[in-house]
């Protein structure tokens, strides 16, 4: 694509928000991988994307925070390109319409991401659009309080101030890294200057900001104007600045995506809004706030702000204890029981179980780098693989055959396709399968079935107004989902 068409789709990018002056714009990160929820979470359908904590996933709930008509503009949403149907899906289940979705071709940390997020609000509200910063992974849950200091925030980073918000402290926690606050800022009670940030401490060193006071965790939330944002990355990081307007310039449409550049956006620097601007700015400032915030990273985490029973304990799913006490035990399926343990994790999901001792949650994700380094696929997927037409689910697999319940949703259709290695056997078990098969096109009804032979040309669409859902039978000497070779493909695939 030429870079006028990048500028170009930028401008429709703005279309589709809003122009109003005065709005605060949302720009959502969905990205990492979440590996200290796994087997939950897992790096194809991260926590983000799951319901968690109350009403709807992570993503959701970040984005209807910021959903107050004439306050914020419509959110701009930058994500990993394999999440991006699912994530589109989920905004269209809470009925909002996105400026943008904005596709990372690789993982560049967030700092690339707010430089592209800049760039596109700069050039479409101007340099003094007020860009919210939001990971779409954080559980916030005051959000009259999330609000209130926003609007702190807003007063701040209209005067040129960087701001982050700093979260009041309940306890020595070592897995954030603390802002020491300044000064107050005049002109905007509530907000002070950032004296220094603070890495991750050790217990005591957590212990003794607490006690000294003045100290608040590291959220990773940020509000600041667009154009003061490209300003400091000009200063200090030019190069992740012109890596960033390379991507977008050269960026590509792909259905209702925008696909940032692969190459120009690699030559950006992997490096945090925090080490790349806040921590070498002098315009750092901090809104402290009470906001019942947690960045939900570990099953720890779930536990301590779940309900509990009058044992301590988090019991969600089909799942039983017997003589246990302050414990977190989850099925996504399976019964699961436990029986005499305390402050434990059991976690149970299709093709995976987890069992941890509650004080080493954070070692889960040793974990999954191990399982990585094996070559196993429960890191990355789970049995359940959601499709932009449906979802397909693995029940058995073994020697040279895999047998996989698969849903349509009504009126999807999956690429036309062939396989070199494998024959397919379809059973309807609810609704109606329109089939292709090379020069056929044949109508499969409930507890009917067809047969793909090794190398036919095939499709399966769904004519319905109701889910389609059939049990596949794969058999041949290879059943990788790479053996694929797509024709055609409605969402851009082929």
């Amino acid at each position: 694509m030429s870079k006028a068409k990048g500028r170009a789709k930028a401008k429709v990018g703005a279309a589709a928000g809003t122009t109003a002056s005065g709005l605060i714009h949302p720009v959502i990160l969905s990205g990492g991988a979440g590996s200290r929820l796994w087997p939950l979470s897992r790096e194809l359908y991260p926590k983000q994307l799951l319901a968690l904590t109350g009403e709807g996933t992570l993503l959701q709930q970040t984005v209807r925070r910021t959903g107050a008509p004439g306050r914020f503009g419509a959110p701009l949403v930058i994500c990993n390109q394999e999440h991006r149907f699912v994530i589109a899906e989920q905004l269209q289940q809470i009925g909002v319409k996105p400026r943008a979705i904005v596709l990372e071709p690789a993982g560049r940390n967030t700092a690339p991401a707010a430089a592209v997020a800049a760039l596109l609000l700069a050039a479409a509200e101007g340099p003094e659009a007020l860009l919210l910063l939001l990971p779409s992974d954080h559980l916030v849950r005051e959000e009259a309080a999330f609000i209130a200091a926003i609007d702190v925030a807003a007063t701040a980073a209209t005067a040129g101030s960087l701001v982050t918000f700093g979260i009041t402290p309940s306890a020595p926690e070592t897995g954030y890294g603390y802002i020491r606050r300044g000064a107050a800022l005049a002109g905007a009670p509530g907000a002070f200057a950032v004296e220094r940030f603070v890495e991750k401490p050790d217990r005591a060193r957590a212990q003794a900001y607490l006690a000294e006071g003045g100290y608040c965790w590291n959220s990773g939330m940020f509000l600041f104007q667009a154009g003061r944002l490209l300003a400091e990355l000009e200063r200090f990081e030019p190069e992740m600045l012109r890596a960033a307007r390379a991507a977008l310039a050269a960026s590509l449409t792909d259905l209702d995506f925008c696909r940032l550049d692969g190459p120009a956006f690699a030559a950006a620097a992997s490096l945090s809004i925090d080490v790349a601007v806040m921590e070498r700015t002098k315009a750092a400032a901090v809104v402290p706030a009470d906001l019942g915030w947690t960045d939900v990273g570990s099953f720890s985490a779930l536990w301590e702000i779940a309900g509990k029973d009058a044992d301590g304990n988090v019991l969600l799913g089909d799942v039983l204890v017997q003589d246990t006490t302050a414990s977190y035990v989850r099925s996504e399926g399976m019964l699961t029981t436990v029986v005499g343990l305390s402050d434990v994790l059991v976690v149970t999901t299709e093709d995976a179980v987890l069992v941890a001792a509650k004080s080493k949650a954070q070692d889960v994700k040793l974990v999954v780098e191990r399982l990585k380094r094996l070559g196993r696929e429960e890191p990355y997927l789970h049995s359940k693989q959601h499709r932009p037409w449906g979802w397909h689910q693995t029940i058995d697999l073994g020697d040279r055959f895999r047998v996989k319940h698969i849903m349509v949703k009504p009126g999807e259709s999956l690429s036309l396709q062939k396989h070199f290695h494998r024959a397919e056997h379809w059973v309807v078990v609810y609704g109606i399968a329109e089939v292709t098969r090379d020069q056929e096109k044949l109508l499969v009804k409930e507890n009917e079935s067809i047969f793909i032979p090794l190398g036919a040309v095939h499709r399966l669409h769904n004519p319905g107004k109701l889910p389609l859902r059939l049990i596949e039978v794969q058999s041949g000497s290879y059943l990788g989902e790479d053996d694929i070779v797509r024709l055609d493909d409605v969402y851009g695939r082929a």
